[in-house]
């Protein structure tokens, strides 16, 4: 999830710990006194922390589109106006990095979103569309006879690529992270090339 390398708050460690079983077990087959169990509190110990199920959901699915944009951002920032082939190769590292270390939300955001109160899944959207449309004009720079629409089919394809890691296998079946990483960046790459052609 995050790169940081201090030790996860217990906010966070449940966090991670419902994404897994909630990835796993789907939403409504995962109980709180299992969530708490995972992470070595009793389930009504929970409370302390969330209202329940439902709001750890959302801060998973509304947290984790809110990183991607932010993360986004940031490296258009970092970039300063800089090379756009560089800064698209930079943006897909940054999905790459989410779509390997974070396949579980992967999941839940294929099977749950529509678990989400309406305002929770309207803030996920709100925030993926952001996403996208800073991914648009990237590749629009990149490759100025690509169509607005056809750039944002384009990146759609591409995030149902880079997304697909839950269905690659266990991690371990994997050839290897910087090896699956490269041929995703590749891929990625090649699928822009080709709505450009």
């Amino acid at each position: 999830m995050a790169t940081r390398t201090d030790a996860p708050t217990r906010r966070e460690q449940i966090l991670r710990e419902a994404a897994l079983l909630f990835a796993e077990r789907g939403f409504h087959g995962v109980g709180v006194d299992e969530i708490g169990a995972a992470v070595g509190i009793s389930g009504p110990g929970l409370y302390r922390h969330f209202a329940g199920k439902d709001a750890m959901l959302a801060e998973l699915l509304v947290g984790i589109s809110g990183r991607l944009l932010t993360g986004g951002k940031r490296r258009v920032a970092e970039s300063d106006g800089g090379d756009p082939e560089a800064l698209l190769d930079s943006l897909i590292e940054g999905h790459i990095d989410f779509a390997l270390d974070d396949r579980p939300l992967i999941t839940l955001h294929d099977r749950e979103l529509d678990r989400l109160r309406d305002s929770d899944r309207k803030l996920v959207r709100q925030l993926q569309r952001q996403y996208v449309e800073l991914w648009v004009e990237i590749l629009r720079e990149v490759y100025p006879s690509l169509a607005e629409p056809a750039a944002r089919s384009a990146v759609h394809s591409v995030f149902g690529l880079l997304n697909s890691t839950p269905h690659l296998g266990r991690p371990g079946s994997l050839p290897g992270r910087g090896a699956t990483a490269e041929l995703l960046h590749r891929m990625a790459r090649g699928a822009f090339a080709a709505a450009a052609a």
